[in-house]
């Protein structure tokens, strides 16, 4: 039975993967890393630590010029920024979260965002009222597709793993909530809605307003 629910934010909550893109692209490209947006798309859900070193173990540049703690503060400060000016709610969310909380559900960030960012969000669409749990990779020793945010999540609300419902967006994510032994759901990008690699999840949707009351039941009964 399901008990609580865990929200991944990037690309759940909001739609801000096209910002994570525009300000990664624009402060790596500077440091003469060659990103593209499909090479962003690799690292969707990783933490921005990882996706840093990641990049810096390809293309290296001078980390005394710009230390990874730098051009982390850097994407981070553009992220806020763009999410500041142009972040919008994805279709449903609003809906999702009255569902929840109408059937006394507590419910979770579990975001691979710095808390930084988790907290513009939050502050930008008044969220925080809805969640009993607001937790950052970036306090864990590892980050999705690892499972340990949603084992520290699942604890911080005092709930089994097996009795939560995970929803995620990207393949990393699927992978953490899974390994975690979650029930989970996709909601991918349109582009990947029928990658065969999301078959792992219990179920996936187009759009948020596709969970339903009616949905939210086949999964507790799994």
């Amino acid at each position: 039975m399901i008990k609580a629910v865990i929200f991944d934010m990037d690309g759940v909550i909001l739609d801000s993967e096209p910002f994570w893109k525009e300000a990664e692209i624009r402060l790596f490209n500077s440091l003469g890393v060659p990103l593209t947006e499909e090479m962003c798309e690799t690292t969707t859900g990783m933490r921005l630590v990882d996706v840093i070193k990641l990049w810096h173990e390809k293309y290296p540049w001078d980390l005394k010029e710009n230390s990874f703690e730098k051009v982390g503060t850097s994407i981070v400060d553009s992220l806020i920024t763009l999410i500041k000016q142009k972040g919008i709610l994805n279709p449903g969310v609003t809906e999702l979260l009255e569902m929840f909380t109408a059937k006394k559900l507590p419910m979770a960030i579990a975001s691979s965002s710095d808390k930084r960012i988790i907290d513009a969000v939050m502050g930008k669409f008044d969220l925080k009222k809805y969640f009993k749990v607001i937790h950052s990779a970036e306090y864990e020793d590892y980050g999705k597709p690892h499972p340990a945010i949603y084992l520290t999540t699942a604890k911080m609300l005092g709930v089994e793993p097996q009795d939560c419902l995970a929803i995620e967006d990207s393949f990393n994510g699927v992978v953490s909530a899974v390994s975690a032994r979650m029930k989970t759901a996709a909601y991918p990008e349109k582009t990947n809605f029928y990658n065969p690699k999301f078959a792992i999840a219990d179920i996936r949707f187009r759009t948020l307003k596709d969970f339903t009351e009616e949905e939210f039941e086949k999964l507790n009964n799994l």
